[in-house]
């Protein structure tokens, strides 16, 4: 796995689980809740911490920590804590799991994960999905989808983009005009050849092909796929180009619009905020800033209230005003 550097959360020292076992234990004990305590423990040590304090917290009292938690703490909070506290190995295999259980799949947790985590990452989710939940990813996800959104989620679960090598610039020739064909020449659109190109070339060739095929179409891809396409399948073109183009700034935009506008989409913004708190998140806030006018901590102090707010600003880190 690549080593991360741009988290907001990094390792606490000097370290001590037990001593955090023993606060978190009594932030809880009798009547009444630490929620201080809980949330300012927690955001401020990192995943394998944590996974170190609710060991030695089932150690000293015989409790689960998670459990704990979940009694004592109640919405969104309870939310952002419970996620903090699961298994960096396991967040992304879980969202799956309930993303494509019960009524209804949830398409945008499906495009978020797939269309932004690297071929490495994509081929752990799938061995923890099995030997967790003993079932195939894409035997779940194929029974959930369909039409072309189906095929380029299965081509993206085979994470067998090219790697990053050299770049020949016949092919980078070759694609745009495949692109071009297919899309803005033809009447219809042959939406297989975006989900092969999109799907299967190396970063570095697909950055290349976008800015050739600006020269070709006078449009950017995106303009092209907008217009091309529609659904699901449009929007996982989109986030994949976006995540081509780069992972930081896509997340940024997927932050943005989970608090714009009337209503949060919390999950969306504790999923996110979580699952990069120790990846990219201070690149992530740069593009937020630059691309948004404003800073991501301004717009979490806006959008959320209580001790939901002071945990989230506290993984976001900084205000870059």
């Amino acid at each position: 796995m690549a080593k991360y550097t741009r988290g907001t959360v990094t390792a606490f020292s000097p370290f001590d689980a037990r001593a955090d076992a023993e606060a978190l234990r009594k932030a809880m004990k009798g009547m009444g809740t630490d929620e201080e305590t809980i949330l300012k423990t927690l955001t401020s040590r990192n995943n394998a911490q944590r996974q170190e304090i609710a060991s030695a917290f089932k150690t000293l009292f015989g409790r689960d920590l998670v459990d704990d938690l979940k009694s004592e703490l109640t919405g969104k909070f309870e939310t952002l804590m419970v996620s903090l506290m699961r298994p960096t190995y396991l967040f992304d295999a879980h969202a799956l799991k309930h993303a494509i259980k019960g009524a209804g799949t949830n398409e945008k947790v499906l495009t978020e994960i797939l269309a932004s985590r690297t071929p490495a990452e994509v081929q752990n989710i799938k061995q923890v999905y099995l030997k967790e939940y003993e079932a195939n990813l894409e035997d779940k996800i194929t029974g959930e989808t369909s039409g072309h959104f189906q095929r380029l989620l299965v081509v993206l679960l085979q994470a067998n983009r090219d790697p990053d090598g050299g770049v020949d610039e016949r092919l980078v020739e070759q694609d745009a005009q495949v692109l071009f064909r297919a899309g803005e020449l033809k009447w219809g659109t042959d939406e297989e050849k975006f989900i092969t190109i999109l799907g299967t070339r190396s970063v570095s060739h697909l950055r290349r092909v976008f800015d050739k095929y600006m020269t070709i179409s006078g449009f950017q891809i995106e303009e092209t796929i907008d217009r091309e396409t529609s659904g699901d399948l449009e929007k996982l073109l989109l986030a994949v180009v976006k995540c081509i183009r780069s992972v930081p700034a896509y997340f940024a935009e997927t932050l943005y619009y989970s608090m714009k506008g009337a209503g949060t989409d919390d999950d969306t913004l504790i999923r996110v905020m979580v699952s990069r708190s120790e990846i990219d998140l201070l690149d992530i806030r740069q593009e937020f800033r630059k691309n948004f006018a404003k800073s991501l901590h301004q717009m979490i102090q806006k959008d959320t209230s209580g001790d939901y707010r002071k945990a989230l600003l506290l993984l976001c880190g900084g205000d870059d005003e």
